[in-house]
């Protein structure tokens, strides 16, 4: 359950993150809406993942994982391309989070 609660938490994160370009500087309403409600709801549930979770690991899996989905909807919904040093660097946060999650005695399983 608690990882349940961490990927909503993500969701949340990378819904805001979405708006929040679809938003253009808090100039629409509904996208600027949304960022706020979205940002609450992530920041609600990483609240309660932390129950579960020591804050690092908890905060690296949250922002990690954030980073990777956005980059995927920046790429996909907002046509936003990505050069190698940069799809590099989030495939080693991509590692990361499987280093801590498969390795770490901290991360709650």
């Amino acid at each position: 359950m608690p990882y349940l609660v961490l990927a909503l938490a993500v969701l949340a994160e990378t819904i805001g993150t979405a708006a929040l370009q679809a938003s253009q500087q808090f100039t629409r309403l509904v996208p600027s809406v949304i960022v706020v409600v979205a940002y609450a709801l992530a920041f609600w549930l990483l609240s309660i993942a932390l129950k579960s979770f020591p804050v690092g690991i908890a905060y690296a899996l949250w922002s990690g994982l954030g980073i990777f989905f956005i980059a995927i909807i920046g790429l996909v919904v907002f046509g936003q391309r990505l050069d190698l040093p940069a799809v590099l660097g989030i495939g080693l946060i991509l590692a990361g989070i499987l280093v801590i999650n498969l390795f770490s005695s901290t991360s709650g399983h």
